[in-house]
């Protein structure tokens, strides 16, 4: 991955109760590892948790945008159809 792709949206995959969480880094595997040993209000009660799918961008402001598009309804039907394999292989864990 080249330096300038600084920036990370990211998809988890909540194996308690089978939701996404969506997010933004600059730093995903300081990011995951957070969430990963519960470190994250937000998601410390749904772990563990899978990574199905993360996107870089070269600017935080389109990182940012498309952080709030996966958040939004539609963004999340889109989101749900380009990661269908991947969450129908971690449904049936």
């Amino acid at each position: 991955m080249p330096e300038k792709l600084k920036y990370c949206v990211y998809v988890l995959f909540s194996h308690a109760d089978e939701k996404l969480y969506i997010g933004y880094t600059e730093n995903l595997q300081q990011r995951l590892t957070a969430h990963f040993h519960g470190q994250s209000p937000a998601t410390a009660p749904r772990r563990p948790f899978a990574l199905p799918y993360c996107e870089y961008h070269l600017a935080k402001r389109a990182a940012m945008r498309r952080e709030i598009y996966f958040k939004s309804s539609s963004g999340k039907r889109t989101l749900k159809l380009m990661c269908k394999d991947s969450l129908k292989e971690l449904c049936s864990e």
